[in-house]
């Protein structure tokens, strides 16, 4: 015999009472009760989904007229682009990285940036909800969008990204899990604080491609030529205040091998030199490729072109001083110079 559920209103006695979820609490299916709207999302079992398109997932999550803090966890792995992208868009797209924003109630509210290629890169937008930006029924809306689409992106930032990024990025992005906490209203950590550049991707402070290890520690190569610097809620590293970013250069091991005429000449050029040759040659490359990685632009995803930061070069190390963003995602763009590679080493918060 079926059981009923009293229910307010017009109802049926096929109808069901959703529960709605009660923070702290996270989803890690798409199969949750609570996933009560969905829009060219694909639902998981052990994922949330993954996106066919630009779109949202829909929670009913219970506030309690409180401030209402949501963590998303994002990735995109190797079989975000099969299926998910035309054929011909493949090839020429695969390895570029996607650009990402997180909105929610129709606002934005971060970038991510994740860089393109066959591994697992993860990243994680954390934000606040305002108590009257959950309606009464309780749905809190997650939306992932591409640059290039909705409204409150400047022109001047989707021109500027546009031939360096993936087109229609969000087409086979996973959406792994999302969690409800109660946000915080004041209380911050103490100043003076530095985190290296992975813990600052890890926080969704800084957004420079995702990560393959959310364990690794260090700092984290910019292989995409920028990256994003996103406002965070209250009481987390980098909420208001400055930051100090340091950017360092290394190497680049993916330049062009060398091809046998090159490796022949190299040969010839050792044995009449001897090690002075190889000496010189190793000496050329360091100079060349430990100069510091130089910043050509800033701007505001929402308001476009800003103003250069301060920016202080010490050896081969940069330091960037720019005020942490408050409301909206500012693009950094980074050149990195001859045959190296830009890493984002760390970032010291002043409150």
């Amino acid at each position: 015999m079926m059981s009923t559920t009293t229910l307010t209103g017009a109802a049926t006695t096929l109808d069901e009472e959703i529960v709605p979820l009660s923070p702290p609490v996270e989803v890690f299916s798409g199969r949750a009760a609570a996933l009560q709207v969905t829009d060219q999302l694909h639902r998981g079992e052990q994922i949330v989904g993954r996106f066919e398109r630009s779109g949202l997932a829909g929670f009913k999550v219970a506030a309690r007229g409180r401030r209402l803090r949501v963590k998303v966890s994002l990735a995109v792995d190797a079989t975000s682009m099969p299926g998910w992208h035309l054929p011909d868009a493949q090839g020429r797209a695969a390895t570029r990285p996607r650009l990402i924003q997180v909105r929610s109630q129709g606002r934005l509210r971060q970038c991510v940036l994740l860089k393109g290629g066959n591994g697992i890169r993860s990243a994680q937008a954390a934000f606040d909800l305002l108590p009257e930006e959950v309606p009464d029924d309780g749905l809190v809306c997650v939306e992932a969008l591409d640059i290039a689409e909705g409204g409150g992106v400047d022109a001047g930032v989707r021109a500027a990204v546009a031939d360096a990024i993936m087109e229609c990025g969000t087409a086979g992005l996973r959406i792994d899990g999302v969690a409800f906490e109660e946000g915080r209203d004041d209380g911050e950590p103490g100043g003076g604080e530095t985190l290296d550049g992975a813990r600052c991707e890890i926080l969704s402070l800084i957004s420079s491609g995702g990560l393959a290890n959310p364990n690794r520690r260090g700092p984290r190569t910019v292989r995409t030529g920028m990256f994003v610097v996103n406002p965070v809620p209250p009481g987390m590293f980098g909420s208001g205040g400055r930051l100090t970013i340091r950017l360092g250069s290394r190497a680049d091991t993916t330049l062009r091998p060398a091809t046998a005429r090159d490796r022949a000449l190299m040969r010839r050029a050792v044995r009449r030199a001897g090690g002075e040759a190889r000496r010189l040659r190793h000496a050329a490359r360091e100079v060349l490729c430990s100069a510091a990685p130089s910043v050509t632009g800033v701007m505001s995803v929402q308001d476009g072109a800003l103003p250069m930061p301060t920016r202080i070069t010490t050896g081969n190390t940069l330091e960037l001083d720019l005020p942490a963003p408050v409301t909206s995602p500012v693009l950094v763009f980074v050149d990195p110079g001859e045959c190296a590679l830009p890493t984002l080493v760390s970032a010291t918060w002043t409150p």
